[in-house]
């Protein structure tokens, strides 16, 4: 499998100017666009690492970069108001990617997101509150949004989405119980969700998920 190329740019993003990263081939000559949500701490060119690592040449990828790499500053379980505005600025961020490709003809159905961790959370809770048939919605080590005892009363159709939900046991930072909440919430919401869990693997991704992300995104390629 040859490296993966990566292409830095910046974007006129909420909050200001941001780094962007691509790779693969352009959007509307690509079977599909991948949108990369890197996590905690971590550069977006970790999360594009990742993808290539799947070896589906034929997709195009995009990882914008959060602000000193951290999309909200407090955990993900935290009151949703203590983690703004900078919660609704990455949510916003993931819309003008999406309507960006909408625009050059990528429809909803040939975008996927892919994410790990705080860039899971995002993924997730981005399709939740934006329902329609995606490409497929990976959430590695993450869940949907707020604190325990949360509604969660997202309403629309994700119309048979495939969801992937891996969570490595024992996580300290994102509860099982949540993960299966999201999963919950989600499947209701029309998603096909598929939740996996790895004993004793805790915050990290092994070869099982990256096989799951190949198969799912292999769909779209």
């Amino acid at each position: 499998m040859k490296p993966i190329r990566i292409q830095r740019g910046v974007e006129d993003a909420p909050g200001g100017v941001r780094a962007v990263f691509r790779a693969g081939p352009e959007p509307e000559k690509a079977a599909g666009t991948v949108i990369c949500l890197h996590g905690r701490g971590a550069p977006a060119q970790s999360i594009l690492t990742l993808f290539g690592q799947l070896g589906l040449e034929n997709l195009a990828a995009v990882a914008p970069e959060a602000e000193v790499r951290t999309w909200y500053p407090l955990s993900f379980l935290s009151p949703l108001e203590e983690n703004q505005p900078k919660l609704d600025q990455a949510l916003e961020r993931v819309e003008r990617h999406v309507r960006n490709l909408n625009s050059r003809g990528v429809a909803a159905d040939r975008i996927a997101f892919l994410g790990f961790s705080q860039g899971a959370c995002l993924a997730l809770e981005y399709a939740a509150r934006n329902p329609r048939r995606y490409a497929a919605v990976i959430g590695l080590s993450g869940g949907l949004i707020g604190p325990p005892g949360s509604p969660m009363d997202h309403t629309g159709s994700l119309e048979g989405t495939p969801v992937f939900l891996g969570w490595g046991d024992p996580d300290p930072h994102v509860p099982f119980e949540r993960v299966e909440e999201s999963s919950t919430v989600l499947s209701k919401m029309g998603a096909a969700v598929t939740l996996r869990r790895y004993p004793g693997m805790g915050h990290s991704i092994n070869e099982d998920e990256l096989s799951a992300c190949r198969e799912l995104l292999g769909r779209l390629a």
